[in-house]
C-alpha cells in the first residue's frame, strides 16, 4: 500500500509504518484514530464490535457459505455500508483483508460440539464469539492473543480457536496436536482510515489512499493464501492430527444465536443480505 500510495502522488504522500504492536494494541491504535493522531491501522473485525453494531454481523458463525461468498459479501454493497457505519464514532473503512477462517484446536480430538463440554476455551473479547462458545457447549474464556500460548501450556485454558497462520507462526501447535478445520467464522481484519485525517485531505489525495488501498487487498489476498498452505504444511509435518468433522452439528448448534440478533432491526437487514448474496456471474 505504501509502495502504491507513493507511486499514485509521485512522492506527495508517505505512509510510515509501524508494526508489531509499536503504537498499541489494536483497540488502542482505533481509540488514536479517533483522536487523529494515528492515521491508518489494521485491525480484526472483532474488535471493531465494541465500536459500531453492524460489525457483529461478521462474527456470526457461519453467516458465510464458502470463501467465495464472504469475499463477495465484503468487496460489493453489504461491505461498504459495514466499512461506513462507523463513521459516527470517527472511524472510516477503507478495505477488508481475509483473516481466513477461524476452526478449534486443542490438546483433544474436538469432532463434535459435545467434545467442547466442559473445555475452556479462549476467544477474543467479542460478544458474539462469547456467544457461539456457549452455544456449543464450552466454556468462553477472553484471553489476550499474546498471552495464550502460556495459557494454553499450562491448562488456564484447554482449547482456542483462530486461523492456520496464527496458529502455526505463534507456535499454538506445539501444545495443541489436535486442530478441527469445522471453520466456523470468517472475521476478516478491516483496515481503517481516521475519519478526522480523511476529512482533512483533497479529493484527489482521497482517491489515492483508496486506490491503495484497493491494491494492497489484491495483494494481501495472495500472501494470506501462500501463507495458509504453508501453514498447514508445516503443522501436519510437526506431527499436528488436522481433522474436517462433519459441520452440521456445529451449524444447528449456533441458530440460537441468529434469533437474538435477528431482534436488532439493523442487524437483521445485513444478516438477509448477507445470505441472499448470490455470486458474481
Amino acid at each position: 500500500m505504501g509502495e502504491r500510495l507513493t507511486e499514485l502522488s509521485d512522492g506527495q504522500m508517505i505512509l510510515k509504518i509501524y508494526p508489531s504492536g509499536q503504537l498499541g494494541n489494536e483497540r488502542e491504535a482505533l481509540e488514536l484514530l479517533q483522536l487523529g493522531s494515528l492515521a491508518i491501522t489494521k485491525v480484526s473485525g472483532a474488535v471493531l464490535e465494541g465500536f459500531t453494531e453492524e460489525y457483529q454481523v461478521l462474527g456470526l458463525p457461519y453467516i458465510f457459505r464458502d470463501k467465495a461468498h464472504a469475499q463477495e459479501v465484503f468487496n460489493g454493497p453489504v461491505g461498504r455500508d459495514i466499512l461506513l457505519s462507523s463513521e459516527p464514532v470517527g472511524l472510516r473503512g477503507l478495505g477488508f483483508y481475509d483473516a481466513g477462517s477461524r476452526s478449534f484446536y486443542s490438546d483433544r480430538p474436538i469432532a463434535k460440539p459435545a467434545d467442547l463440554e466442559g473445555l475452556k476455551v479462549r476467544v477474543q473479547k467479542s460478544n458474539t464469539a462469547i456467544r457461539m462458545v456457549e452455544a456449543m457447549g464450552g466454556s468462553p474464556t477472553p484471553i489476550p492473543f499474546g498471552e495464550l500460548y502460556t495459557a494454553l501450556q499450562s491448562g488456564v485454558v484447554d482449547a482456542a480457536e483462530n486461523n492456520p497462520p496464527s496458529v502455526y507462526l505463534t507456535g499454538h501447535y506445539e501444545v495443541c496436536k489436535y486442530y478441527s478445520i469445522d471453520e466456523h467464522t470468517q472475521v476478516p481484519d478491516v483496515l481503517l482510515i481516521s475519519l478526522m485525517v480523511w476529512e482533512s485531505l483533497s479529493e484527489q489525495e482521497r482517491e489515492w489512499v483508496q486506490e491503495a488501498a484497493n491494491a494492497s487487498i489484491v495483494r494481501q489476498y495472495q500472501l494470506w493464501q501462500e501463507s495458509e498452505e504453508e501453514a498447514m504444511d508445516a503443522m501436519r509435518a510437526a506431527g499436528v492430527e488436522v481433522s474436517y468433522p462433519d459441520k452440521t452439528p456445529f451449524v444447528e448448534a449456533v441458530q440460537p444465536i441468529y434469533a437474538t440478533y435477528r431482534q436488532n432491526p439493523v442487524l437483521n437487514d445485513l444478516i438477509e443480505r448477507i445470505l441472499d448474496q448470490q455470486p458474481t456471474p
